[in-house]
């Protein structure tokens, strides 16, 4: 079984990061620890607070629905 992170990582790319890339936001999972992720956001959505809460929260959503044992995500500069 793979770490916490990768499959994260899995999860994230597989499932959100298609939908992100084609408005050219990069995701990159920065680390977990006790149930919180740790992502930043760059490219259009990087730079502007309100998409990085609206993207956070479908993110949210949808990685735990694969990754339940993350509580929730940190979008960090």
């Amino acid at each position: 079984m793979s770490d916490l992170k990768s499959r994260v990582e899995i999860a994230l790319a597989a499932h959100v990061g298609p939908a992100l890339e084609m408005d050219g936001t990069l995701l990159e999972v920065l680390d977990i620890t006790d149930g919180v992720a740790r992502i930043r956001l760059g490219g259009v959505c990087g730079n502007c607070p309100s998409s990085i809460m609206l993207v956070v929260n479908g993110i949210e959503e949808e990685l735990r629905k694969h990754v339940p044992e993350v509580a929730y995500i940190e979008a960090v500069p």
